[in-house]
Order: C-alpha cells, then sequence, then structure tokens
C-alpha cells in the first residue's frame, strides 16, 4: 500500500494548486501525491477557443512539469471509494493509498436537460472536460453547417462566438431574458447581444428548447411555440454541477445542490478532507447564501487557502465567500463584472447608488487601437461601501475589474475608490483626468451629494 502525507484527487486548476501551495507552504518534508483521472488536463476556461482560435486541443493543455518539477508525484487513475477510518482510498488501478490529509478537487459536471427529448442523439454535445471528447467535438464542428447553442451563459456565449468565427450558422437559445443575466445589468447584455447579433448570431431570449429531433442525428431542434431551427449540431452550455459523489458515498456532509459542504478553511464534516474547486459549497461574499459559482478563479482562492492549512491553520487565510468575478471576450469587446449585479441588489434589499462613466482607453482617444470603456459602480447609500461593478471596453478592462474584486474584497468606499493612485500612459490607459474607477465612484458620490443637498437648507451658509 502507497503512503502519502498529503492525497490531492483530482488535478485540475484546484488540485494542481492546492498540491504547489502545500509543497511551498510545508517545504519538501511532506510527500504529496496527486490523482486524476485523465491523461492530459485541459485549460478549463480555454475549452471553447479550441473551436475558433486554437483548432488543436493540445494547444489548450496544462503541462505537468508545474506538478513534476514540484517533487508531487501525479497518479493517472480513478478515486473509487473513500474509507476514512482507515483514511484510505481505492484507486481503480493502482490499489489503496493511504493518506494523512486529503484534499478533494474533483470538479464538476456538465448538466445534461435529461427532460428535453433527444438530449441523446448523436451529435448533441455537453461540454466534458477530456481531450478524446472534445477531439470528437472538433471534428463534428468543422463538419457542421447549422450549429445551434442552448444556453447563454459564458460558456454558451464563448462557443457561439468561437463557432462563428468559423463561418457557421449559429443559433443561441437562452431561456433568461438576457445572456449572461448573472453577471451583468441589461445595459451590458444588450450591447453583448447586440454585438452577437451584428456578427450574424441569431440569438433567442426567452426562448426554451421543447425536443432535439432527429431518428439517429440530429437534425432540428423544436421550441415551445413549435418553431424548429435546422440543426446538424447542438452544443449544451448548460452550465455545470458539483462531482460530489465520492464524497457523498463517504458520508461527507454535502448540501442540497449534491456539493460538499466546508467551512472558511475549506474543511469537509471530516476534519481530515478538505475541499475546494467546482465540487465544494460555494457562499455569497455578501448575504452568505449558497450561490452555483462555479469558477477556474474561484477554485484557485480556494486551494491556496487549503494548501496553506491542511495539516495546521498556521498560515490563517479565510474564505469570506466567493465574489463572483468574471470575464470575457466576444468579437473583439471585453466585458467583465465583479460582485452583485444592481437587479440583485434591489432583490436583496440593498439600498445603493451608482456611478457611471465612459471614457476611452488611451489618451488622447484618437491613439490607434483606442477603445471606449463603459464602467458602472454600485455602492451602499448609507455606508459607501463598493458592492458591485460592470465593465466594457478593450483588453485592459480585463485587469480592471481585478481592482474593483480587491476593492470590493477589502470594502472600500467611492471616497476612497475616487482618490486612490493609478498609474497611467497614453498608450496604456485613460487619462489620469478621467480613470474610470476614480471617475464613475465620483459620480456615485455626486449622485448621493445631491440627495443631501435636496435636504440641507444651503442659505444659512450664505455670505453676507
Amino acid at each position: 500500500m502507497k503512503k502519502t502525507d498529503l492525497l490531492v484527487v483530482g488535478g485540475s486548476a484546484g488540485g494542481i494548486l492546492s498540491a504547489t501551495t502545500a509543497r511551498k507552504s510545508y517545504g519538501s518534508d511532506i510527500d504529496i501525491t496527486v490523482v486524476r483521472e485523465t491523461e492530459k488536463v485541459l485549460v478549463p476556461c480555454g475549452i471553447p477557443y479550441i473551436y475558433g482560435t486554437l483548432h488543436d486541443t493540445n494547444k489548450n493543455l496544462i503541462p505537468d512539469e508545474i506538478l513534476t518539477d514540484a517533487n508531487i508525484q501525479l497518479i493517472i487513475d480513478s478515486v473509487t471509494r473513500i474509507n476514512r477510518e482507515s483514511k484510505t482510498v481505492t484507486t481503480k488501478n493502482n490499489g489503496s493509498i493511504q493518506y494523512k490529509k486529503m484534499i478533494m478537487a474533483t470538479g464538476s459536471l456538465p448538466i445534461i436537460p435529461k427532460f428535453i427529448p433527444g438530449h441523446d442523439l448523436e451529435n448533441v454535445f455537453p461540454v466534458f472536460k477530456n481531450e478524446d471528447y472534445l477531439n470528437l467535438l472538433l471534428d463534428k464542428v468543422q463538419g457542421a453547417k447549422n450549429v445551434v447553442v442552448v444556453g447563454g451563459g459564458f460558456i454558451g456565449v464563448e462557443f457561439a462566438e468561437q463557432v462563428r468565427l468559423l463561418g457557421k450558422n449559429v443559433t443561441l437559445v437562452e431561456l433568461a431574458d438576457a445572456c449572461l443575466w448573472q453577471a451583468f445589468d441589461k445595459e451590458f447584455t444588450d450591447d453583448l447581444e447586440g454585438l452577437m447579433r451584428e456578427n450574424g448570431i441569431n440569438v433567442m431570449t426567452s426562448t426554451s428548447v421543447k425536443k432535439i429531433i432527429g431518428t439517429k442525428t440530429v437534425e432540428s431542434v423544436e421550441l415551445e411555440d413549435s418553431k424548429t431551427i435546422p440543426a446538424d449540431l447542438v452544443i449544451l452550455g448548460l452550465g455545470v454541477k458539483p462531482k460530489g459523489a465520492l464524497a457523498q458515498e463517504a458520508g461527507i456532509e454535502m448540501n442540497d445542490k449534491g456539493a460538499i459542504i466546508v467551512d472558511q478553511y475549506t474543511r469537509t464534516s471530516d476534519p481530515d478532507i478538505f475541499a475546494v474547486g467546482d465540487c465544494a459549497e460555494k457562499k455569497c461574499f455578501f448575504t452568505v447564501k449558497n450561490v452555483p459559482v462555479l469558477l477556474a478563479s474561484t477554485a484557485a482562492m480556494e486551494a491556496k487557502i487549503a494548501g496553506c492549512n491542511v495539516f495546521q491553520l498556521r498560515l490563517v487565510r479565510a474564505n469570506k465567500g466567493t465574489i463572483s468575478a468574471f470575464s470575457t471576450k466576444v468579437f473583439g469587446k471585453t466585458f467583465a463584472a465583479a460582485g452583485i449585479t444592481e437587479t440583485r441588489t434591489d432583490e436583496e434589499g440593498f439600498i445603493t447608488i451608482k456611478g457611471e462613466f465612459s471614457t476611452m482607453d488611451k489618451h488622447p482617444g484618437i491613439l490607434p487601437g483606442s477603445k471606449k470603456i463603459s464602467i458602472k459602480l454600485i455602492f451602499s447609500k448609507c455606508s459607501g461601501v463598493i458592492l458591485g461593478g460592470q465593465i466594457s471596453g478593450g483588453d485592459s478592462v480585463g485587469e480592471m475589474i481585478n481592482t474593483i474584486s480587491m476593492a470590493i474584497q477589502k470594502e472600500m468606499t467611492a471616497p476612497e475608490l475616487n482618490t486612490f493612485q493609478v498609474a497611467t500612459h497614453p498608450l496604456l490607459s485613460a487619462t489620469p483626468i478621467a480613470y474610470p474607477i476614480n471617475a464613475a465612484a465620483m459620480n456615485a458620490i455626486s449622485a448621493n451629494c445631491k440627495h443631501l443637498n435636496e435636504e440641507l437648507d444651503l442659505q444659512e451658509y450664505e455670505i453676507q
């Protein structure tokens, strides 16, 4: 029987970073083993870009050297059972492994709409993170003419864009009234959908699929209004669900969504087993409610907490909840969001103020390659603390949202964001006179001051 100090089950973003963080935190004295099911690991967020940009799954891989160069043993196998009493796991091909501590990073599985007749026809593809499977999908995409993408979340939108770049006829069907509605408010989703339509994608929101039609292979998709859309390929982009069966069978406490319940240090109900990434429960940073935000960036944050604290809580890093930071790029325009939307603040009962601003991302704005930035920041009206932000524009938006994410995490206020010091350069950023975050924060302050001024009798301050 193999023995190891730390066993990591799962080898994607959460598993890799858990193992390498533990190595850096506890040094070379501990033995670390990672068990994963697949020979190769794909960059999860890069999967849509295999189809319209990379054209090759081998160009979207995470190198094993990240583990092996850190003296972490990698075993390609499946863990089939956990025995918590003996602190062992059973593998499919390599016998048993005994551990002192374990980090579960088993990830997620695509949601398959089994209630839709025809979901199991040939050429209907959920998005599994498996190289052979994705290579088959690559062949099918290249040979298809009419492609229907079901689901208007990030994976659906990105697949639709990438397949359209190949010149295919693409229809995106979304049940909600907007694509990316969980991350963005209407002014941003309208902009995104307009951009997709301008580039030839048939975007159908507030629309549901009744059935997928075909004898053996998909031929069309029938909608609830009985309209049919020709389709020789359907991509199911309905999101993912936690892959928690292994933990559940071991008697580890789970929530009603099938995710492993963890505390702020990512510990499960078993003190010697931690869980990170898509398999672990997510709590909202603002409300502490369960939220289905399954992101590689969130997994990375949790993995760093687990890797530091797996043997003892000597490096106190606590998970205060997911901020839900997103970014994507569609037909050359970047959309990014962090925190909660204005729509959701209304639903949750927050009293808010907002600041909006638009400018060019270089100064002067006529410089080559300049793009318009539009930003909205949402603050608590009473405390001035930032609750969320949404931005669209050029590539700089992708990093600007990380500043907003940090501001949310540190509970910064509108005055602090208005006056925080920035590095600017004509070729790299907006002007310091109108840096988007500073300016949007000022506009929120100004809006709040206007309300206060209406309540204040300024005549008593009149100069005599």
